[in-house]
C-alpha cells in the first residue's frame, strides 16, 4: 500500500473513530424527553421539585410539563407554581435557561388526586389525552401518622384514579409510579419485584368510601396489624393496583429509599422539610433533642434526593429505549447494598458539625444526649430531659407574659421519635441489580449528567451543606447571625 493510501485509510477511520466518539457522548437521556409532554403530579412535593428541575434543566428540549396542583391553604394552583420557581433550587436553571424559557415549559393543571377524574375540567382533560405520553405519579401524603382513611384516599385510591387516567390517554409511553423502599416491612431484604399486598385494595377502598372517619379509626390498628403506619400500609396497597395493569400500561415501580437532602446539584444540602434526618439534625442542633430509644449500630437507607431522581430518569430511558418486555418494571433507587452509616456515626457527626462549624441560633441545651437501647432507661431520660423542661420553660414563658411553646415542640418530637423508633431498631436490606446494570449502559457523558454510581459522600461537608440550608430556608437564620451562634454556643 502506498503512503498516499496509507495516510487516507488512517484519516478514514479516524473520522469513522470520531464519529463514534461523538456519537457516544449524545446524551441518549435527555434525547428521549426531546418535544414530549409531561404529566406529573405531586410536582410541589420534595422529590416532585427536584424532580421538575432537572427535567427542565437536563432535558430542556422536552415540550411541556403539565403540573397537577391543587389549591392549598387558600392560594391558587398558579400562585403555587410561582412560589415554587422563586424557590432557591430553581435559580440555577433560570440562570442557564432563562426564567421566561422555563415558565414557558411548565403549565399548571388545577386538580387532586382525592378527587373522582383528578377533579380536572374537560377542556385541560382533552389537551392531557392529546399530547401526554410521560407520566410520574408522585403524589402522596408521606406523614406516618395520618389517618388510614384520608391515606387510602390520598396514596391508593388517588393511584387508582391515575391508572385510569393513564388507560385515557392516546399516545402513553411510560408511566411511573413512584413508590417506596420501606413498603413491604415484612421483607428484611428487598428484591426488586412485586410482592403481596396485606389485603385487596379494592376492597379497602369501598370500605373506605362506605365507613365514615371514626369508623376507620375505631379499627385501623386491627387493619393494619403487624405494618408500623398508614405510610407503609397504603403504599403497599398502592403498588399493587400497578402491577395489576402491568400487561395493559407501559407502567412501571420506582422504589427510593430514606430521601435526604440535595447531594450535589443544583444546591448542595437543599431541602424543603424537617423530615428524617433534617428534623433530627435540628432537634439535636438546638438542644431541644436529649434521648432517643434507638440500637445505635443499625442503620437506615439513605440517598441524596438528586441521585435518586437521577435515578428516575435513568430508569425512564431504559425503559422507552428497550420497551417493558425487556427491562425488570421494578427498580430500586437505594445504597446499603453499597453504603452502610450506622445512626450513631450520623448523629456523632450532625453533632460534631453544629458544635465546629455551623451553629444554629438561641441553642436551648449544649448538643448533646445519647442513644438508650433499653427503652425504659430512654422514658425516664425523655422525662427528665425533655418534658420537665419544657413544663418550666412553658411556665417562665407564660410568667413573662409570652404564649407557651415548649410543650407543643415536644409533643411533635416525641410523635416524630415514636415513627422513628421503629425504622430505627430494624435493618432492612435493599437489593439494587437493576441500577448496578443501567450503570453499564450509560456513556460518559450521561454519567456525569445522571449520577447513579456508588455516591462519594463527604460526609463533613454534605453535613455542612445541610445545617446552613436548614438554617436558611427552614429556620430563617441569616449567615450574619453564625458568629453570635457561635459565642452563645461556647457560653
Amino acid at each position: 500500500m502506498a503512503a498516499s493510501e496509507i495516510d487516507d485509510f488512517i484519516g478514514k477511520n479516524s473520522e469513522i473513530l470520531k464519529l463514534n466518539q461523538d456519537e457516544e457522548q449524545i446524551d441518549r437521556i435527555a434525547e428521549t424527553f426531546k418535544n414530549r409532554c409531561l404529566f406529573i403530579t405531586g410536582g410541589t412535593g420534595f422529590m416532585g421539585k427536584v424532580l421538575v428541575e432537572k427535567l427542565l434543566r437536563s432535558c430542556g428540549d422536552l415540550k411541556k410539563i403539565y403540573l397537577l396542583i391543587r389549591p392549598k391553604k387558600g392560594k391558587h394552583p398558579e400562585e403555587r407554581i410561582r412560589e415554587m420557581f422563586d424557590n432557591v433550587l430553581f435559580d440555577m436553571v433560570k440562570k442557564q435557561k432563562g426564567e421566561d424559557v422555563i415558565l414557558s415549559k411548565v403549565a399548571v393543571i388545577s386538580g387532586d388526586v382525592m378527587e373522582l377524574g383528578l377533579g380536572i375540567q374537560p377542556n385541560d382533560l382533552e389537551t392531557l389525552r392529546n399530547e401526554v405520553t410521560i407520566i410520574y405519579h408522585c403524589a402522596a401524603t408521606v406523614r406516618f401518622d395520618e389517618p388510614l382513611r384520608k391515606a387510602v384516599f390520598m396514596n391508593t385510591r388517588g393511584t387508582k384514579y391515575m391508572l385510569e387516567f393513564a388507560k385515557s390517554l392516546k399516545r402513553l409511553d411510560f408511566f411511573a409510579h413512584v413508590s417506596t423502599a420501606y413498603c413491604h416491612l415484612h421483607v428484611k431484604t428487598l428484591y426488586e419485584r412485586v410482592y403481596d399486598p396485606p389485603a385487596n385494595p379494592h376492597k379497602v377502598i369501598s370500605a373506605c368510601e362506605w365507613l365514615t372517619d371514626d369508623q376507620v379509626a375505631a379499627i385501623e390498628s386491627k387493619i393494619l396489624g403487624d405494618i408500623p403506619n398508614t405510610y407503609a400500609y397504603t403504599k403497599s396497597l398502592s403498588e399493587s393496583l400497578v402491577a395489576e395493569n402491568f400487561d395493559e400500561l407501559p407502567a412501571m415501580i420506582l422504589r427510593p429509599s430514606i430521601v435526604i437532602p440535595v447531594w450535589r446539584e443544583p444546591v448542595s444540602g437543599w431541602t424543603d422539610n424537617i423530615n428524617g434526618p433534617t428534623g433530627l439534625l435540628i432537634a439535636a442542633g438546638k438542644g431541644i433533642l436529649r434521648t432517643m430509644y434507638c440500637n445505635s449500630t443499625c442503620y437506615g437507607d439513605f440517598l441524596p434526593v438528586d441521585v435518586a431522581v437521577n435515578g428516575m430518569l435513568v430508569a425512564s430511558w431504559n425503559f422507552l429505549a428497550h420497551g417493558k418486555k425487556k427491562v425488570n418494571q421494578v427498580a430500586h433507587m437505594t445504597s446499603s447494598k453499597e453504603i452502610k452509616v450506622s445512626w450513631h456515626e450520623i448523629v456523632e457527626l450532625g453533632r460534631w458539625v453544629i458544635e465546629n462549624k455551623m451553629p444554629l441560633n438561641w441553642v436551648a441545651w449544649y448538643p448533646g444526649g445519647s442513644f438508650k437501647t433499653n427503652y425504659y432507661i430512654h422514658y425516664i431520660c425523655a422525662l427528665l430531659q425533655h418534658w420537665l423542661p419544657a413544663i418550666f420553660i412553658d411556665i417562665l414563658a407564660r410568667l413573662f407574659g409570652y404564649p407557651p411553646f415548649m410543650l407543643k415542640v415536644h409533643r411533635r418530637l416525641a410523635n416524630g421519635l415514636k415513627v422513628f423508633e421503629y425504622y430505627a431498631n430494624n435493618v432492612w436490606d435493599f437489593d439494587n441489580t437493576e441500577a448496578v446494570r443501567m450503570r453499564a449502559l450509560l456513556n460518559d457523558q450521561e454519567r456525569r449528567t445522571y449520577i447513579i454510581e456508588k455516591v462519594d459522600l463527604d460526609l463533613v461537608d454534605y453535613f455542612t451543606n445541610c445545617t446552613l440550608c436548614a438554617r436558611r430556608l427552614i429556620l430563617k437564620e441569616t449567615d450574619d447571625t453564625i458568629p453570635t451562634a457561635r459565642r452563645h454556643m461556647k457560653v
